[in-house]
C-alpha cells in the first residue's frame, strides 16, 4: 500500500483513522450486548480473566482490518501476533477488550483499543468507551480529539512543572506498592483510580488528570500501543520507567519496566524519584498487568 504523505513527507492517515474509528464503534456495540449477560469466564496464565465477548470482539476486529489492509500485520491480544513486527512496515495492535475485570464488575471502565505503528513507533491511537460512548482519536503530529454525544474537543495533556500539583491517574485492579511510595515522595494530594489504561491515557489527555505511572514488567504491545499513539497526538510524553519511547519493532515491549504518561516537563520533575523507586527491590512490585 502506498501512503499519502505531507510536504514533510510524514504519512497521512485520514483513511486509517475513519475506518479505525468505525470499528471500535461497532465492537464496542458488540460489549454491550455481552455486558449485561453471563459470561463465561476462563483464565490465561497470570490469572487474566478471558470472556466469550474478549474472544468474538477480537475476531471481528481483527477480520475487519485484515479485509481493509490486506498488507498490513495484526497483533491482537486473543490471537496473538500472526506475524512478527519488523523494524519497517506496519502493524495494528489490537485489545479488544481492555479492561476485563472492569467488564465483569460491571462499572463500565473498559475500552476497546486499536493502535497503529509505522517502522516500530506508535503513529494513530483509538480509545472507545462503549458505555458512556466516549471517543478519544489522535495521529502523532496531527492531533487529539475527543469525541462524546454531539461535541468534539481538541486534546492537549496539561502543562505542570511541580509534582505536588499533579492528579495521579492509577489503577483500580493492578495497584503496585511503589505507586504509593512515589504518591508519599512526591507530595501528590489528588489522586483517581480507574480501569483500562486507554480510560487512562484519555484522563490524561483530557486533563483530568496529569500523570499516569505503572510499575508492571508485563506489558503487551496491545496494552500500550493505542494509549502511546493518543497521549503523543495531545503533546504528551509516553514511555518507560527510565524515559525511553516505545519501540514496537521486534516484539521487545516485553522486556521494557513500566509505563509513565505525562506532560514533558512533569516526567523531568519525577524522573529522579521513578529512577530511585525502580532500582529499589525492597519496595516490593507484583508482576501485574497494566
Amino acid at each position: 500500500m502506498v501512503e499519502a504523505t505531507d510536504h514533510l513527507g510524514v504519512a497521512m492517515l485520514d483513511r486509517e483513522l475513519v475506518e479505525a474509528v468505525m470499528i471500535v464503534e461497532q465492537a464496542g456495540d458488540m460489549l454491550l450486548k455481552f455486558y449485561n449477560s453471563t459470561q463465561k469466564v476462563h483464565f490465561k496464565a497470570g490469572a487474566e480473566p478471558v470472556t466469550q465477548a474478549d474472544t468474538e470482539v477480537n475476531d471481528f476486529v481483527v477480520t475487519k482490518l485484515r479485509r481493509l489492509f490486506p498488507n498490513d500485520g495484526i497483533v491482537a491480544e486473543e490471537s496473538g501476533g500472526e506475524v512478527t513486527p519488523t523494524r519497517s512496515g506496519r502493524f495494528w495492535y489490537i485489545d479488544p477488550l481492555d479492561g476485563t475485570k472492569e467488564f465483569l464488575a460491571r462499572n463500565g471502565e473498559f475500552a476497546v483499543m486499536i493502535g497503529l505503528t509505522i517502522d516500530g513507533e506508535a503513529r494513530l491511537g483509538v480509545v472507545y468507551q462503549p458505555v458512556s460512548r466516549k471517543l478519544y482519536r489522535g495521529v502523532v503530529g496531527e492531533g487529539a480529539f475527543c469525541e462524546e454525544g454531539d461535541t468534539t474537543r481538541v486534546l492537549q495533556v496539561r502543562e505542570v512543572f511541580e509534582p505536588s500539583q499533579a492528579r495521579l491517574v492509577s489503577s483500580r485492579s493492578h495497584r503496585s506498592p511503589k505507586v504509593d511510595v512515589l504518591v508519599k515522595r512526591l507530595g501528590i494530594q489528588e489522586e483517581v483510580n480507574i480501569g483500562s489504561i486507554g480510560l487512562k491515557a484519555g484522563l490524561v489527555v483530557e486533563q483530568k488528570a496529569d500523570l499516569y505511572v505503572h510499575f508492571s514488567k508485563r506489558l503487551a504491545p496491545w496494552d500500550i500501543c493505542a494509549a502511546d499513539a493518543l497521549v503523543r497526538a495531545a503533546g504528551g510524553l509516553f514511555v518507560d520507567i527510565q524515559g525511553l519511547p516505545f519501540s514496537y519493532a521486534g516484539g521487545q515491549i516485553a522486556e521494557r519496566n513500566g509505563v509513565v504518561a505525562c506532560h514533558p516537563n512533569l516526567f523531568g520533575a519525577i524522573a529522579p524519584t521513578l529512577a530511585q523507586l525502580n532500582g529499589n527491590d525492597e519496595v516490593s512490585s507484583p508482576d501485574e498487568r497494566v
